[in-house]
Order: C-alpha cells, then sequence, then structure tokens
C-alpha cells in the first residue's frame, strides 16, 4: 500500500530503524488492510517490525474500552503503554491522527520531546493535525477526491455513459511532512577511561 510505504520510507530516509506501531481497534474495518501494508511496506524496504513496539489500540492489552469519541485519549494512553515497556525506539507510526495526537501529549507529559526524541506520523491529515503543537507530519487520504470522483462516475454512469465495472480510478495518498518528524538521534557512545 503506497500510504504506508511512504510513511516508512519517510521516518527510514531520516534514519529511524526502531518504529514503534499502533495498530487500529479490533472492530475498525481498516485495521487489518492497514496493518497488511504496513507489514508489506516493511518488509519491502527491509525494515524489522518488532512485535514489542506494536500495540492494538483497544485491543488485549486494554481493560479498557474506547470509544470512537475517545480517540485523542486512547493514544494517550497507548503511547504510556509504550513507555512502559522501556524498549527503545525513535519514531512512531499511529494508526490515525487522533491517536497521534494523543501519543505526543503522553510524550511531552513524560519528558519525551517531539520531534527531538522521537518522530509520529499520523493517518488521515484532519483539520486539527495542521494546528496541533508540533504540526503532525501525516499520510493524506484524498477523501474529497474520491468522493467527488465517485459522484463524478455515478452521474457519468446514469447519463449512459460506460459502466461503473469498466472504470477503475486510483488516487494516490500524499505524504503531509510538518514539525512532528525529524532525524533520528544518533546515540553517543561514552569513550573508554573518559
Amino acid at each position: 500500500d503506497r500510504a504506508a510505504h511512504l510513511a516508512l520510507s519517510h521516518l527510514m530516509n531520516l534514519g529511524h530503524r526502531r518504529i514503534a506501531f499502533f495498530k487500529g481497534q479490533p472492530a475498525s474495518s481498516d485495521t487489518e488492510d492497514r496493518s497488511r501494508a504496513i507489514i508489506e511496506a516493511a518488509a519491502a524496504l527491509g525494515l524489522e517490525l518488532r512485535p514489542e513496539l506494536t500495540l492494538q489500540l483497544s485491543g488485549e492489552e486494554s481493560g479498557e474500552a474506547f470509544s470512537p469519541d475517545d480517540a485523542f485519549e486512547e493514544g494517550y494512553a497507548f503511547a504510556r503503554k509504550l513507555l512502559d515497556r522501556k524498549v527503545p525506539f525513535t519514531a512512531l507510526f499511529a494508526f490515525d491522527d487522533a491517536s497521534a495526537i494523543g501519543a505526543i501529549r503522553a510524550f511531552l507529559d513524560a519528558g519525551v520531546r517531539v520531534p527531538d526524541d522521537v518522530s509520529v506520523v499520523g493517518f488521515d491529515d484532519i483539520q486539527s493535525a495542521a494546528f496541533h503543537n508540533p504540526r503532525l507530519t501525516t499520510v493524506r487520504q484524498p477523501l474529497r477526491e474520491m468522493g467527488q470522483t465517485a459522484a463524478r462516475v455515478l452521474l457519468e454512469r446514469l447519463a449512459g455513459g460506460e459502466s461503473l465495472e469498466d472504470r477503475f480510478v486510483v488516487l494516490q495518498p500524499q505524504l503531509i511532512i510538518r514539525d512532528s518528524t525529524a532525524e533520528a538521534r544518533r546515540e553517543v557512545k561514552r569513550r573508554k577511561g573518559g
């Protein structure tokens, strides 16, 4: 999937190799498709996905249930769980923008600077992503264009044009780079005797 490839390529180009992931809620129709796309993109890029850095939102690890309206709080709670694992990572690719924004707040509250210590990438490009501090790097789905194209194709079909089955339209996602990503921090190795 192009969206996953865009996000992971961006992070890898910045030097990130220990990337954490938020998988979507089990009930979400997008969860399996996005998870599969991330796995395939990571394999194509030679990136190892670490199970200890992967959390499923409202999954088996959570004793709490979040409603769709609680996506920011859910991102916050799961970022805290990720930090509690004490497994080093330099970036987070979140299932959606709301969980990414919640995670950023959790990181900042824990003294982890975004993007200096951890880069964060979301998915969807919700309106608040551009106004959050730091402004969120995200993968924009061309939702408006998808709706306009679907309406146009349907109207053409109703007017006697080509059938819907004959029409295959591909709309590409776009990586929107903002302030929540930066080069991975290089750990300075101490010299012996110094």
